[in-house]
Formats: structure tokens, sequence, C-alpha cells
């Protein structure tokens, strides 16, 4: 029995490989079919927040950001997050899994290890457009018999060219880098897309070719709240509502176990409702415990985000066709008859993947956070317009920062003994001095990005108010009042040494102290990968599976 998160529908898949194993997957949403804004790549925006397909969850207000509570977008549907996400297909580094290794005592979570499920997942693909891809990726480093369809941007920009140019004109600082998947500067984005629409854990691992299994069922709208204890230390019955005009309560009771993969906020949040948790604090809610475990909830780790955009001298930006309703129309015509046409990319563009220098002042008083001298502090997007509502008028070129390796830790509590009551959410943005310092540096590279030769007579000006000789003191409180989320949360249910006395879940994602209950899904990961997160989301799902077929000897 599995939750119908990113990772949940991997493991369903690979368990029921085997027609002796039956896996029942119960996902507190809706169907991903059907869902236009989840299909059409380029309408990702408006899969959250604030839709069906989203558990609408806010954050506490943050102190790293002048106290503002932000939307805090989770997938309420098949599929987890990889149904409403932006698509963005990026592994890590090699030194981020090592320490993964590292921290857990277990070579399986080491890079060389995991290598072989990244490609069991992938499955590069043709552009639609069947354009010459030649200089845009290596072949070498993907997989083209995997599940989950790859591939790069189907339809070009005039933004495109510009922003290759300038990694030759500022080859020292922003260098071109072949593949995104194989070093740290700028290069061509790859996405989770196949024939124009979106690939999700719904469509790949149970699409047309699995959801026929008769040993796999899918039971949607069905919330699970609790897991419950059939026997002492031992917990295989689901607590769940399924979701009718009157509502209505069931528990179902696993032959072999249940894995949780309702992510880094639906996870712990089930276990501390099921009374696993800090005992004291679950006791002060009127929850009663069961298995004392202070760590889960604690360590969400979150990768900060800051749009910027620049006024641009043309008409050939995403804003067009959204001040345009015929052209709008036009498009979607175009991309509901032909799957071509500016829909079928996604909003982002290039991606580069960079760093602090070594020497940055920020390490004479703090470590580095990124897992080794290869891994990047931050990244840069480059979109094809501004990020967010248009404004009325004005075309827009858009560059957003993200800091990959954060140094910020937050955390998941309840809030009630309710379990169909959100949670609180902290994940502290921007909350030490090191995240602050590298979004500053990553403002700063945008800025002289944007000056670059490649941009003259295009960007007219920064439409947002800084530039190149702004102070620390301004950028930081741009940082501070415009900063949000990547929405990338891992770490909740962390994994730790067998014998460790802290942590959530042990090396083979069994919850610590407990048999018949697994955690399987990015809140296992003890340290966030500086890259999206959904292709680590798709490896531990593949791990996770064979590590529940060794342990039935599947």
């Amino acid at each position: 029995m599995t939750t119908g998160g990113t990772a949940g529908n991997v493991v369903a898949n690979r368990l029921t490989e085997n027609p002796g194993t039956s896996v029942l997957i119960l996902e507190a949403g809706g169907s991903n079919a059907g869902v236009l804004d989840i299909i059409v790549p380029f309408f990702c925006p408006r899969a959250t927040p604030n839709t069906p397909q989203d558990w609408n969850y806010t954050t506490v207000p943050q102190v790293g950001m002048n106290g503002r509570s932000i939307s805090y977008p989770r997938g309420h549907v098949l599929g987890g997050s990889s149904s409403v996400n932006y698509m963005v297909y990026t592994r890590g580094s090699k030194e981020d899994f090592d320490r993964f290794a590292n921290i857990t005592g277990d070579a399986g979570w080491s890079w060389d290890r995991l290598a072989p499920y990244f490609k069991k997942n992938e499955h590069f693909n043709q552009p639609v457009d069947h354009h010459n891809t030649t200089g845009q990726f290596d072949p070498a480093i993907h997989s083209f018999d995997g599940i989950n369809s790859v591939t790069l941007a189907s339809y070009a920009t005039s933004l495109d060219f510009r922003v290759i140019e300038t990694t030759k004109e500022l080859k020292s600082e922003f260098p071109f880098n072949l593949d995104m998947n194989s070093g740290n500067p700028i290069g061509w984005g790859q996405m989770t897309v196949k024939n124009g629409s979106r690939s999700s854990s719904a469509t790949s691992y149970l699409g047309p070719q699995f959801i026929g299994r008769p040993n796999l069922h899918v039971l949607v709208n069905a919330r699970v709240t609790r897991v419950l204890p059939t026997a002492s230390n031992d917990f295989r019955t689901v607590d769940h509502y399924v979701e009718t005009a009157i509502g209505k309560r069931l528990t179902i009771t696993a032959k072999k176990e249940v894995v949780l993969s309702a992510g880094s906020i639906g996870s712990p949040s089930i276990l501390m409702y099921s009374g696993i948790g800090n005992s004291s604090a679950l006791q002060q809610l009127g929850i009663k415990p069961l298995h004392n475990l202070p760590s889960v909830g604690q360590n969400l780790t979150d990768h900060s985000l800051l749009p910027m955009a620049w006024l641009v001298n043309s008409t050939d930006t995403f804003e067009t066709a959204e001040r345009n309703a015929t052209l709008a129309a036009e498009e979607l015509v175009e991309w509901n008859s032909t799957r071509m046409g500016p829909l079928v990319n996604t909003p982002l563009g290039q991606i580069g993947w960079l760093r602090v220098p070594d020497n940055s002042s920020i390490f004479e008083r703090f470590p580095d956070p990124a897992a080794g001298p290869n891994t990047p502090h931050y990244e840069l997007i480059f979109t094809n317009g501004g990020v967010g509502p248009p404004p009325p008028i004005g075309n827009f070129m858009g560059i957003v920062a993200a800091v990959v390796s954060p140094a910020s830790r937050g955390w998941v509590m309840l809030n009630s003994s309710d379990p169909l009551a959100a949670p609180l959410i902290n994940p502290n943005l921007v909350g030490s001095e090191v995240d602050v310092f590298f979004m500053r540096y990553a403002v700063r590279s945008a800025l002289r990005i944007a000056a670059a030769k490649a941009f003259d007579g295009y960007v007219i000006s920064p439409a947002f108010p800084l530039n190149s000789t702004s102070t620390d003191d301004e950028i930081d409180a741009f940082i501070r009042e415009n900063t949000g989320t990547v929405f990338h949360p891992v770490g909740t249910c962390s994994i730790t040494p067998r014998h460790a006395d802290f942590g959530v879940v042990d090396p083979d994602l069994r919850v610590k102290g407990l048999t018949g209950l697994r955690v399987v899904d990015l809140s296992v990961m003890p340290l966030i990968a500086a890259a999206h997160t959904q292709v680590s989301a798709y490896m531990i799902g593949e791990r996770g599976a064979d590590i529940i077929k060794e342990a039935w000897n599947l």
C-alpha cells in the first residue's frame, strides 16, 4: 500500500512488475487526466497555487522575508508535485549524493550506486519540432529507454541566442555547459515533457502500459490521515477518508507494509497525527504519543527564489499572448491540433549553476553549505518574459535567482489534533546570513549578464529598483521583500545511520524502531541537492522499490 506522490507511483509500478504482489495507491487528490493547466507545459504556473490540484498551504511568517507569509504549493493530485511542478530535469552533483551516502552510512545512496536509477527513470526523446539538438545536450550521459520522458525545448525564442552569446562574451565567469546534467555553468534546460505534454509519475509510471495490471489498484480522493498499529511497534493499517458528498472514514490493513509517499509536508504530518513524533509536543495537542521520534518534521530545507525582470525592446515575449486573448486562443488551438507551438515549452529556458568565489568573505565566518567544490551555490533561470502576472504594458526578460545550497533550516509542525487541518510550515527561506550572501551575489551576477553586449539594444532597463551601483543594503532589502520559494522541500523525515538516536528513517527507509512502515519520498533526504528536486524523488522511488523487493524477496 502506498500514497500516490511522485515516488509512490514509482514504487507501485516496480513492485507490481511481480504479478504476485498487489499494491493499492491511495491518493488524496483527484485524477490528473484532462486538467489542461497540468497537461500543457507552458501552463504550469497556472497549476498552483489556489487550485483544486494544490494543497493550498501557506507558510508561517518568514523572518528572513520581513515577516511575509507566502503560498507553499504542493501537488494535491495523482502524481503529487510531479503533476504540478515546472518540469525541470536536473540531477544534482556527484558530491551531493556522495555526501548523502556519508551522512546515512550507506554506500547505496552514493552517486555511483544511484546513477543506474537515474537512467532507469529517464527516457530522453527528441523535441517535437525535431530540430537539430547538436550542441544542446550530451547523449552520452542520458538514457533513452527509461519510463519518464525528458526532452529539450521545441520552440525557439529570441532570447535563446542572446543567452548563449553571453556565455561566449563572459566566458570566464559564465561559461557555456553542453549538458545541464554534466556540470555547473549555463546551458540549455531539460524538461519532463513527452510529445508536447507533461510527463509526470502519473502519466509515465501509471501510464497505459502499466495501469491495466490486475495487481495495481488506484483510489483517488482518498486522503490518508493516520497509520495505525496492528501490533506493538507494527504500523500496517491506514486510516483514510474517501471524499464523497457525506464523507466516509475507512481503514485498510496491508499484508506486507505501508509506504508513505506524501512528500516533505504530508509524510511528517501523517506520522505526527499517527502519534509518531515528538511525544511531548503531540501530547500538548491532545494526540496520544505512540512512538517518540523528535526529528519528525524537523530539518525542512528548501531553495529560496527571487524573480527579476528587465524591460526589453521586443514584442516576442510571453506578455504579448498573455495580453492578447485572440493570440492566446490561436496558440492553444495549435497545441491541441498539432502539439506544436510555444505552449509545448515550459516558461523556463536556459539555466546556470554557479558558485560564489571560494575566497568570499562569508566563508571566514560560516562553513560552505555546498556538498563540495564542484557543487553550485546559486542558480540563474532565464525566461522569455517576466515571472508572474504581466503589468499592463511592456515586454520583459526574466532572470530568476535561486539559492541551491542553502544553510537555512525550518520545520513542519501540527497546528491541531484535527488530521484534516493544514500544518504549520516554516521553510525559513533566506533565514541565514549565508543564504542572503548567495542571493545577493546571484543578483549582482544577473545584473552583469543583462549588461552584456549580447543584450545591447534589447534590454532597456531593469524593471526592479536595482542596478550595478546598488549597495549591499539595497540589494538585501529587495531580497527580503521579494524572495519566495522554488517549492523544493526536503528533509523532514531524514535518513540517518541505522543505530542513530536521531532522524526518522533508517537507510532502508523503514521508520526507526517500527515495522510495517516506510517513507519513500523527498522527505528522507538529509540535505537538499543543488538541483530541481523531482529527479531525486524519482531516484528515491526507484531505489526504494528495490530495497522493498529485496526485503520481501519479490
